[in-house]
């Protein structure tokens, strides 16, 4: 999942909307000024003034002008619609203070049967920090939930001659098949880069 850059945005969003990023981010930088703070009630209220299909870039950039901390991220987390999660989700990479500070969030996401957190939750912030055995079962989560495993990030690095990994998408590809159930293309290919002699 990629957002977009406040230049990008500039050229998609009408002057209205533009005008009120504008100020959303103006009052981002600025020491918190109430509780909550001015920028979280615009973090809201992103989707209904900037179009849902730039939410999560707003969302995003709000953040990251706010510099949330691991505190507000898992705040806005926990209080937030899926849409405002994702967000968080997304920005972790550029904003988590500490290795493991959005674990709980990500392993939050991972609970879920929202595809759209489950996407968001298997971006780069996962790939860097989850441990071996939790990115495994968040590939098995995608498969399960019809996520595309393209959303994981560094799946073929982190894929690549994982034996447990391999035994565990065996294992899941014979229940389906006993179950009457189609397997996923997806499977099959991540099966193919655990192969240790598989090639970038």
């Amino acid at each position: 999942m990629t957002t977009l850059t406040r230049d990008e945005l500039d050229t998609r969003l009408d002057a209205a909307a533009r005008a009120w990023l504008r100020e959303a981010l103006d009052e981002a930088s600025r020491p918190d000024d109430g509780t909550p703070p001015a920028w979280e009630i615009r973090f809201a209220a992103a989707g209904r003034h900037c179009g849902q299909d730039h939410a999560d870039s707003v969302r995003t950039l709000l953040l990251r002008e706010a510099r949330a901390d691991a505190a507000t991220l898992t705040r806005l987390y926990q209080q937030g619609t899926a849409a405002e999660r994702r967000a968080v989700l997304l920005s972790l990479p550029q904003l988590a203070p500490a290795p493991a500070a959005g674990l709980p969030l990500v392993e939050d996401a991972l609970r879920t049967n929202d595809t759209r957190l489950v996407a968001a939750a298997v971006g780069p912030y996962a790939a860097e920090h989850l441990d071996a055995h939790s990115w495994r079962h968040a590939l098995l989560k995608c498969l399960f939930t019809g996520v595309p495993l393209d959303a994981a990030d560094g799946l073929e690095r982190r894929a690549r001659g994982d034996a447990e990994l391999a035994r565990m998408l065996g294992d899941y590809a014979s229940e389906r098949t006993a179950a009457g159930r189609p397997v996923p293309a997806d499977l099959h290919r991540v099966l193919a880069l655990t192969s240790p002699t598989e090639k970038s």
